[in-house]
């Protein structure tokens, strides 16, 4: 299946989870990728995946912190000239921090909202002159079942997921008559840097019976990260030409 072939494509978050697997599934599709994420190993371990699988010669990578607006400004100018253009933006960097919400401080609410929203505003922003003069161009942005059902002791990364929910709407709208689609998946019960480990950084004494509604229905745990890219290469495709100004939830069944 080569539904990109000749497409280019620009995923912030590249270096690891979703936003790792999403950059190998359109490299495996034939399309050319520009991966971007703060962390220059994770970027080097996604370069060293497409180098074995054959596809280091459509991808090209660059450090980059998407909450510096001077940075993101020089990224994606980078990324265009990579790439010759962009007809695909994937926003997939984003950060979870968890903590009693009468204990959240104004820094640690500041930097999930700087990261997971206003990074996400920023690319978009640098992106739209690029996605505008390119082929069936389309934005995927990254919400999260937190935007519209309760995660406790997430209170800043779900606001940060529904603003970017609700501003995936009102760009839908301001571009559809240039053909620009914007469309948003909202992942739950996946395996990525965030939620294995210490990655969600629940507070010591987490009241865990809070969580009993966020297990999944359907398969054996948490899916993969691969589950998420597959949808994502879709709506970035022509599979996905019908779709914009939605939201697509993948949780497995977590949340009828």
């Amino acid at each position: 299946m080569n539904r990109y072939e000749g497409r280019r494509v620009l995923i912030t978050g590249g270096g690891s989870g979703i936003g790792r697997a999403t950059v190998h599934r359109i490299l495996a599709e034939g399309g050319r990728v520009h991966a971007v994420d703060i962390s220059d190993a994770g970027l080097a371990a996604t370069a060293e995946h497409a180098a074995a699988s054959g596809g280091a010669g459509r991808l090209s990578t660059a450090v980059l912190d998407i909450s510096d607006e001077d940075a993101v400004r020089e990224g994606v100018a980078a990324a265009a000239r990579a790439l010759g253009g962009i007809d695909v933006l994937v926003n997939a960097a984003g950060i979870l921090r968890s903590a009693h919400t009468h204990r959240t401080t104004l820094d640690l609410w500041n930097q999930v909202i700087a990261v997971n929203l206003t990074g996400t505003f920023l690319v978009i922003r640098e992106s739209l002159p690029a996605l505008l003069e390119g082929d069936r161009p389309v934005v995927v942005n990254f919400s999260s079942t937190s935007a519209s059902f309760a995660h406790p002791y997430m209170s800043a990364y779900a606001a940060s997921k529904g603003g970017i929910q609700s501003m995936t709407h009102a760009l839908a709208a301001e571009y559809s008559k240039q053909g620009l689609r914007f469309v948003s998946v909202a992942p739950g019960s996946i395996e990525s840097g965030m939620t294995t480990g210490n990655g969600p950084g629940l507070p010591e004494d987490t009241d865990w019976s809070l969580f009993a509604k966020l297990a999944p229905a359907i398969g054996q745990g948490f899916a993969g990260p691969e589950t998420v890219a597959g949808v994502v290469a879709m709506l970035g495709s022509d599979d996905g030409a019908f779709i914009t100004g939605t939201e697509i939830r993948i949780d497995g069944g977590t949340h009828y």
